[in-house]
C-alpha cells in the first residue's frame, strides 16, 4: 500500500492513521479498537483527532498494520511542535543570559 505523507501540520496523526491505514481495510472504529485491544472510546478520540498518539498506541499500530512506530511517533512530535510554534508568540519566558 502506498502511503501519502502529509506535512506534519496538515492534520492530527490520528486523522492520518484513519484515512491512510484504517479506512483502506474497511474497519470501523470498534473493529480496529478490538484488533488493537484498546477501548473504542480511546480509538475514536485518536482517529478523530481529539487525542494524540502515545508510544504504546504507536506500537500497537506497528504490530497490527506493520507501519513503523518510530515513523508515526515522529509525525506526532512534528505535529505537536507545529501546533506549539503556531502560538509561540504567546509563550512568555525569561531569556537566560550567556554563562560567564
Amino acid at each position: 500500500m502506498a502511503l501519502k505523507m502529509h506535512p506534519a501540520h496538515h492534520a492530527p496523526v490520528g486523522i492520518w492513521l484513519r484515512e491512510e491505514i484504517v479506512e483502506p481495510y474497511g474497519f470501523t472504529v470498534s473493529a480496529v479498537a478490538a484488533h488493537l485491544k484498546v477501548s473504542r472510546q480511546n480509538m475514536s478520540a485518536l482517529l478523530n483527532g481529539r487525542a494524540g498518539l502515545s508510544a504504546e498506541m504507536a506500537l500497537r499500530f506497528e504490530k497490527a498494520f506493520g507501519i513503523r512506530a518510530d515513523t508515526i511517533m515522529r509525525m506526532q512530535t512534528a505535529y505537536e511542535l507545529a501546533l506549539a510554534r503556531s502560538h509561540a508568540d504567546e509563550i512568555d519566558v525569561q531569556p537566560v543570559p550567556e554563562p560567564v
